[in-house]
């Protein structure tokens, strides 16, 4: 349904463009958006309740888009071994949710995390208004891995709690 309003609308404004007597027709997305709009890699998800799994979720209020990207971790090497996304809004977001997923997976935990908006944009040559779509895979990348080191850390001293009652028994 979304692709089929997507294409009316830009159908729509191309038809309109050419019947102004434009000599060219201009683009309203660069041909990385399309592609990953229309062919987006890693869409999905995980078991948000699996120990090695990192969930970010993070929205805009000004566009109504929202963005789920998630991480899963290999604990021994602290290497991302796969990641996925679902989000709700326009083109660029889904793309700026698809090129994080896939720059992210192998990569080491500190690593991914001087991914920046600004890459991701330039990357997809996003017009100066949708700058917000790669910032939203930027801030869903950090709340991903903030999310994996906060399950780590709890499942670490939930470990180490019974060893420490059991030593003052």
């Amino acid at each position: 349904m979304l692709r089929h309003l997507a294409n009316t609308a830009v159908g729509r404004r191309l038809r309109s463009s050419a019947a102004a007597g434009g000599a060219g027709l201009r683009r309203m997305y660069h041909e990385r958006v399309v592609d990953h709009y229309n062919n987006p890699r890693n869409v999905g998800s995980f078991d948000k309740n699996d120990p090695s799994v990192g969930t970010g979720l993070v929205g805009a209020p000004a566009c109504g888009d929202v963005m789920k990207l998630q991480i899963k971790v290999d604990e021994e090497s602290g290497k991302i071994v796969d990641a996925c996304f679902k989000t709700f809004g326009c083109g660029s977001a889904i793309a700026s949710s698809s090129v994080a997923t896939e720059w992210v997976k192998g990569k080491q935990m500190e690593e991914v995390l001087s991914i920046k908006n600004t890459e991701i944009a330039k990357h997809l040559s996003l017009p100066p208004v949708k700058l917000h779509c790669s910032m939203l895979a930027e801030d869903a990348i950090k709340a991903a891995v903030k999310d994996y080191e906060a399950k780590r850390s709890k499942s670490n001293s939930s470990q180490e709690a019974p060893v420490e009652k059991a030593a003052d028994a």
